[in-house]
């Protein structure tokens, strides 16, 4: 299995911190975000290589961070050419570029690079393997539905099939939110070349999973512990006071 790190965008909304610097950099507890991640990727005995893709405008940013970085796993940094906001790829171009730029041949446990947690991935990735799952996300309860119009909102069955998936809604009887936190089987990547291949797809990975669950099974891991989506500046204050404590 290899990890794939999204940290190709640029944050506009971090502004002026993220004007020069890549958010994923933003220290929280004496070092940076993706350090966090990458020491949760250390502890999954599946994990061979860690995949970060960024921008040009960062590009070198991430390539001085990375000769100073240790990992268990081979770490590699790309660039998906991009220059500014307005011609990005979004997060599921970003995901097909790598996968077609580094030739990645094995199952893909795919994380946002502003994705700050506490909790550790081994269950989510291990029950994803020994189940032989095609696909799955991570999940999280905010618990209140007057918060559901922010996010990905997923409905599961009893087996934690996804059955319905939501972006954004006005309310939703559900309050299970879609994380940035997504595993997918080996045979199953060619998927997100077609997604990519219609002419109506959007690169939000919320899009692409809604599109998924109708083609294969995807199925829900419900993780429970601290978790920010560091999109601002001020869940960013929220985050760093709140693993400061």
């Amino acid at each position: 299995m290899k990890t794939l790190i999204l940290a190709a965008g640029y944050a506009t909304r971090l502004y002026p911190l993220t004007k020069h610097w890549p958010k994923p950099l933003l220290v929280v507890k004496e070092k940076p975000i993706i350090n966090h991640i990458i020491e949760k990727i250390d502890g999954l005995k599946e994990n061979n290589e860690i995949i970060v893709i960024t921008n040009e405008k960062f590009f070198h940013q991430f390539k001085d961070w990375a000769q100073n970085t240790q990992t268990k796993a081979k770490l590699t940094v790309l660039s998906d050419k991009t220059t500014s906001a307005d011609n990005r790829l979004g997060a599921i171009g970003d995901i097909n570029f790598a996968i077609n730029e580094h030739k990645i041949d094995d199952s893909l446990l795919v994380i946002g690079g502003d994705n700050l947690f506490a909790f550790d991935l081994i269950s989510f990735v291990k029950n994803s393997h020994k189940k032989k799952i095609d696909a799955a996300i991570g999940l999280y309860d905010i618990k209140d539905p007057a918060m559901v119009k922010h996010y990905g909102v997923v409905t599961l069955d009893n087996k934690n099939k996804i059955i319905d998936f939501k972006e954004k809604p006005k309310k939703s009887a559900s309050t299970l939110i879609s994380m940035c936190i997504y595993y997918f089987s080996k045979e199953n990547l060619e998927l997100i070349g077609k997604y990519i291949s219609r002419k109506d797809c959007h690169d939000t990975s919320g899009d692409y999973i809604k599109w998924l669950s109708c083609e294969i099974d995807v199925f829900g891991h419900i993780f429970d512990g601290t978790w920010y989506d560091i999109g601002d500046i001020i869940t960013f204050y929220h985050a760093s006071v709140a693993f400061n404590d």
